[in-house]
């Protein structure tokens, strides 16, 4: 979480130099008084400036939300989103006009965007939140797809006894290959080789 302490004479002035370090409004952090503003005696010996530590307070939904609009502006699109946090996942959906942009070639857009939300969301925090990128129920539809795909592949490797190696996929893909086989009677899975390019691998039991 971001903070600093300032002093100055007044606490409003501790707070302005405060915001402009951080590059906030007030209405985004939280200030707390450490120290009020003394004049002493005769206003000269014991005189004691006001100290303060001002915070920026912590909104992943804002954080994500503010970065796609700058992103998709820069796409010329415009988007109404919707957020939600669940345990430690923050789920963002966007919506609107040409949003198919931005899932891309089995999903490369929207996965690599949703990379850059993430390191955004993550970037000051100190525990990790999980962000899930959507648009046009495209996740639900592809873990489907996925699923469809496992358990087609696992009968042919039933019938067959041979090995089939699917085409490289993202962990959040793997894990939907593997949980959809791994109570499967007669075949199992295995991950092989090196991000990018690792590979979920079908085999007999």
């Amino acid at each position: 979480m971001r903070f600093t302490e300032k002093t100055a004479k007044t606490v409003e002035e501790a707070v302005k130099s405060a915001l402009a370090e951080l590059k906030v409004t007030e209405d985004k952090v939280e200030i707390e008084v450490l120290e009020a503003p003394s004049k002493g005696i005769f206003g000269i010996i014991g005189t004691r400036q006001a100290r303060v530590r001002v915070k920026v307070i912590d909104n992943p939904q804002e954080t994500a939300v503010s970065f796609l609009k700058d992103v998709l502006k820069t796409m010329g699109l415009e988007a109404q989103y919707k957020t939600k946090i669940k345990g430690d996942t923050l789920y963002v959906d966007l919506f609107g006009k040409d949003m198919g942009i931005l899932i891309g070639r089995r999903g490369q857009t929207l996965d690599s965007l949703q990379y850059l939300v993430s390191l955004v969301v993550n970037k000051e925090r100190e525990q990790y939140l999980r962000v899930v990128l959507d648009t046009e129920d495209y996740r639900r539809k592809r873990e489907q797809t996925l699923i469809r795909l496992a358990n087609r592949l696992a009968q042919k490797v039933k019938n067959s006894k041979r090995d089939i190696v699917l085409e490289p996929m993202n962990p959040y893909e793997r894990r939907i290959i593997h949980s959809a086989l791994q109570n499967h009677p007669y075949v199992e899975t295995k991950s092989q080789g090196e991000e990018p390019y690792r590979k979920v691998i079908i085999t007999a039991k």
